[in-house]
């Protein structure tokens, strides 16, 4: 009995070893191929096509949203938990029903700092044009300093 408990643990972990390289060839195989295909490629696709496109190749950041919806669990949160407290400790009620939001907002700021100066730097980048610069032809003088 104990003998077929672990035959049947091995297979199932060969199998699940197996179909791990399967999918990591798979997935090798369809990420190479999505971006010089896709990302890369110059096809012309519809809007929606585009706006994944767009998400696929980072030009669009989907941790803004995220954040925001975090930063309104984490507040929804903290103070409906800050009334499990009202009656063991009312200082504690009170601190955690007014501090926990100004805390959680602190810390969404903080992060969101990081997305305002890539959104920043982006706007930047765009307004931005690659202008050459003609090089200005050497003065005798600086020729004989080389």
């Amino acid at each position: 009995m104990y003998y077929n408990y672990y035959n049947d643990s091995v297979n199932a972990i060969a199998g699940t070893v197996i179909w791990t390289i399967i999918a990591l060839i798979l997935a090798i195989i369809g990420g190479v191929l999505v971006y010089f295909l896709f990302i890369k490629g110059n096809l012309k696709l519809n809007p929606g096509l585009k706006k994944l496109r767009d998400v696929l190749d980072f030009r669009v950041m989907l941790i803004e949203p995220m954040l925001k919806i975090l930063y309104l669990i984490g507040t929804i949160f903290i103070i409906l938990f800050s009334f499990s407290f009202i009656t063991v400790n009312f200082l504690t009620f009170i601190l955690m029903l007014l501090l926990g939001p100004v805390l959680i907002r602190l810390a969404y700021e903080a992060s969101l700092i990081l997305v305002m100066i890539w959104k920043n730097t982006k706007i930047i980048s765009d307004n931005t044009e690659k202008v050459e610069t003609p090089k200005k032809p050497k003065t005798p003088k600086e020729e004989k300093e080389d």
